[in-house]
């Protein structure tokens, strides 16, 4: 694929991470293949996880093609620039053909990133994930490989404030090894995928600079404020339920 675009935006984003101060931990990267399709499948925590996540395949000289709402494509501003990087537009009433077009991306040598959960984690814990990433990789016959972002919800995500400025931040970036998966279980391969995301995701806590105790942005587990599971759970469908409401009317 041409990128005209993309290696531009990087170039920016990093720029701009710099005068603001931002700070990365990285471990795993050598787990990106420098060459060859691959599914990074990554845990959840905040609307800019996919402006970071892709900085975990620069040491491998690899982009990133992220799986994202339709909206985003359809917005004059952001569609052409979502194009333009080829990513993939997820249409959740056609989510089979979104995964199909993703295993074709990742079955011609591109790196494409999925979110499993689908939403973002209130719990900052990794929610029940779905076998889409699974099903994709093995579909296109390629590694699936973890990944853990973490810090990215300070500055922006659900139920609190937005600190897009996110001075002094550190933000993780955290891979693990690739999970061959063969999607003849497809369930008990995402079972295997959650376990290494939940062990990436506790790595990437006990390694961050400040301390989860009574922090908002952490999980009830380490002593942070965060909704527990059960409790984002119920946020999550009372949301849900807004949202189908305000459809109805709308319909």
């Amino acid at each position: 694929m041409r990128d005209l675009t993309y290696p531009a935006v990087i170039g920016t984003a990093k720029t701009l991470f710099r005068v603001l101060g931002i700070s990365f931990q990285t471990s795993g990267t050598e787990h990106i293949p420098r060459e060859g399709g691959a599914i990074l499948a990554s845990n959840h925590v905040s609307y800019v996880d996919f402006i970071f996540n892709g900085l975990a395949a620069q040491p491998a000289g690899r982009l990133v093609r992220f799986m994202a709402k339709k909206e985003a494509f359809d917005h004059k501003v952001s569609g052409p620039l979502m194009r333009s990087m080829h990513h993939i537009p997820v249409d959740r009433a056609q989510g089979e053909g979104s995964l199909h077009a993703a295993a074709d991306y990742a079955r011609r040598g591109e790196i494409v990133g999925i979110f499993p959960e689908a939403t973002i984690s209130r719990s900052m814990e990794v929610k029940e994930i779905k076998t889409g990433a699974v099903r994709a990789a093995a579909e296109a016959g390629v590694p699936l490989i973890p990944m853990v972002v973490w810090g990215t919800q300070l500055l922006k995500t659900k139920d609190h404030e937005a600190d897009l400025y996110g001075r002094g931040k550190t933000i993780g970036l955290h891979v693990g090894e690739p999970i061959p998966v063969t999607g003849e279980d497809p369930v008990a391969e995402t079972a295997l995928l959650h376990e290494a995301l939940t062990g990436l995701l506790d790595k990437a806590i006990r390694e961050y600079p400040v301390p989860p105790e009574g922090q908002w942005w952490a999980p009830a587990r380490y002593g942070g404020t965060a909704p527990t599971p059960d409790e984002a759970r119920r946020l999550d469908l009372e949301e849900k339920a807004v949202r189908d409401a305000k459809r109805a009317q709308r319909g």
